[in-house]
């Protein structure tokens, strides 16, 4: 996931990850709001032994969005 996917799916990506690694507080998420360099930050403050795992998951997290995108496209 890049800085620009990040800003375009925060709402929907944010409880998702609050409620998968539960260490990021509302304030973070709240002081994050989308920005990609905050989202590493605190990525790295609150889960910097799993920053991979964390990493893999947001991105495993976008890709299930793009067929979604691909099926409406008109036939």
């Amino acid at each position: 996931m890049n800085a620009d996917q990040l800003k375009g799916k925060w709402m929907p990506f944010k409880g998702e990850l609050k409620e998968k690694y539960g260490k990021f507080t509302d304030d973070d998420l709240q002081q994050i709001e989308g920005n990609y360099d905050k989202f590493l930050g605190k990525a790295q403050k609150r889960h910097g032994d799993n920053m991979d795992e964390l990493m893999k998951w947001a991105d495993q997290w976008y890709q299930q969005l793009a067929p979604k995108a691909v099926d409406k496209k008109p036939h």
